[in-house]
């Protein structure tokens, strides 16, 4: 069992009350490690530590020192893929094809991107007839990092990337139940000679920890994700200091099948947005909306596929399926196909916990779940679940899928499949979402703004802004 600690200026600290926390393998369901059950004096300590190196020569780092900081952590990430894929597969539950393929690469692109983005950005010049006008961007200095635990090192790394190339310093505060990857990316952030300080890792809970962080009157900006609720909470907390925030929030998305879409395509978009990471990713698509003289046709196919997915021990080379997060969090996806029953749906397939070999028995798995027939308004088709569960809704034309659609409170992507290009455009415009994929989903370009509308989050992230958020502009003005 691993003894993890907090990061602070650059050593390995326990929290100061000595209290710990277990982390627990969802897929077994037996403790893995340990960590720091920190509060606000570990908090105080770890910002003191980004105040200190924001004083040293982290504040007067080169915009090419900084983005040499963060090629060599993109680089330490590579060499150490598989360890650091084998952890996110124990601390989250999934297939280890999908953190060796998927979420550790994204890190490593995600610091290499950021890099290449500071050396290239721009500022503005503004010429007057007797004056000039030119502008300086400056880090915040002290930020917060929350993450969630679905993506652990991905999530992070597409926040502390853009930090650090900005120059900031660093507090992080990942979740207790995923702590392992961003432990690793504390060492590996002092391994490559990162100065003590400007990355701080601090564990433990968000009602302790993470409050500490958001109210910290020397923290300038908090980019959070995770649930909308406590994003509320985070928001309100920020707004009395004034704080730079940044929310990236739920989402319950749909997916729109027309009936002149490409079948297979649409069909293996479907399961992949739906599936993905065991239905654990905001941008999931959990509604499906298919054009009615499509619908029982796609449906059989869809329950067909389903049951053929691969659920079972994250470990395995051919695992599509792991464990969701934990077993609490199983009990609230089963209370939601429990109500989707009670509201008048029927389960075409999935719902139920699988039967396993012995390891695996005690661990947080819920076979996929396809629910049709219930109403596009009640709360299993509109209210967030976070697990593999889709629900499937049949609408009569392009109007009624947007209406569909558009019929939640949160606003975060959609993807639409059409082989009609004008239409594409119509329902991408009339959406109210902040993204959406056309005949594709989840394709990234780490250039383009990422967020949602309404309950979905406030700001964007990508690219320019990003590093607009973890800035702030200062116009100089100078009479000739």
């Amino acid at each position: 069992m691993d003894v993890l600690h907090n990061h602070i200026a650059g050593l390995d600290v326990p929290a100061a009350s000595g209290a710990t926390m277990d982390v627990v393998n969802p897929a077994t369901n037996s403790v893995i490690a340990t960590i720091p059950d920190s509060g606000e004096g570990d908090v105080h300590s770890a910002v003191g530590a980004a105040s200190d190196a924001l004083q040293g020569s982290w504040g007067h780092a080169t915009v090419a020192e900084r983005a040499d900081l963060c090629d060599a952590i993109a680089d330490c990430i590579e060499a150490r893929l598989d360890e650091l894929a084998e952890l996110e597969s124990l601390d989250t539950g999934k297939p280890i094809r999908t953190a060796r393929s998927i979420d550790i690469p994204r890190a490593v692109a995600n610091f290499r991107f950021f890099a290449g983005a500071v050396r290239h950005q721009q500022t503005g010049f503004h010429e007057m007839a007797d004056a000039l006008n030119y502008t300086l961007r400056r880090p915040l200095g002290v930020v917060g990092l929350i993450t969630p635990w679905n993506l652990p090192l991905y999530l992070l790394s597409w926040k502390a990337a853009p930090a650090l190339a900005t120059g900031n310093a660093v507090v992080a505060k990942p979740s207790e139940l995923t702590p392992m990857t961003a432990a690793a990316l504390a060492q590996i952030v002092t391994e490559v000679g990162g100065p003590p300080g400007v990355f701080n890792v601090v564990h433990g809970a968000g009602a302790a920890a993470g409050a500490a962080l958001v109210s910290h009157p020397t923290v300038r900006g908090i980019s959070f994700t995770g649930g909308t609720q406590t994003g509320r909470i985070v928001g309100a907390a920020a707004a009395q200091s004034f704080k730079k925030v940044s929310l990236e929030l739920g989402g319950k998305n749909a997916t729109l099948v027309f009936d002149d879409a490409d079948f297979d395509l649409a069909l293996a978009g479907a399961v992949r947005a739906g599936f993905t990471n065991t239905g654990q990713v905001c941008l999931c698509g959990s509604r499906i909306l298919v054009e009615a003289s499509l619908h029982d046709r796609f449906v059989d196919a869809l329950v067909a596929r389903v049951e053929g997915m691969r659920l079972g021990d994250p470990q395995r080379e051919d695992t599509e399926l792991g464990a969701l997060v934990s077993r609490a969090h199983r009990e609230k996806v089963e209370r939601y196909i429990a109500l989707g029953v009670e509201e008048g749906g029927q389960i075409r397939t999935g719902g139920d916990r699988p039967k396993l070999p012995d390891d695996l028995a005690q661990g947080a798995f819920v076979r996929p779940a396809v629910i049709t027939g219930l109403a596009p308004t009640c709360r299993t088709a509109t209210e967030e679940i976070f697990g593999p569960v889709v629900t499937v809704h049949p609408f009569e034309d392009e109007a009624h899928a947007v209406q569909i659609a558009n019929g939640t409170r949160y606003g975060l992507s959609a993807s639409v499949w059409t082989t009609d290009l004008a239409r594409a455009h119509r329902v991408s415009a009339a959406l109210d979402v902040g993204m959406v994929w056309v005949n594709t989903w989840l394709k990234r370009d780490l250039r383009v703004p990422f967020g949602g509308t309404k309950e979905s989050g406030v700001g964007r992230e990508g690219g320019a802004y990003s590093l607009a958020f973890f800035t702030q502009d200062k116009n100089v003005c100078v009479q000739l």
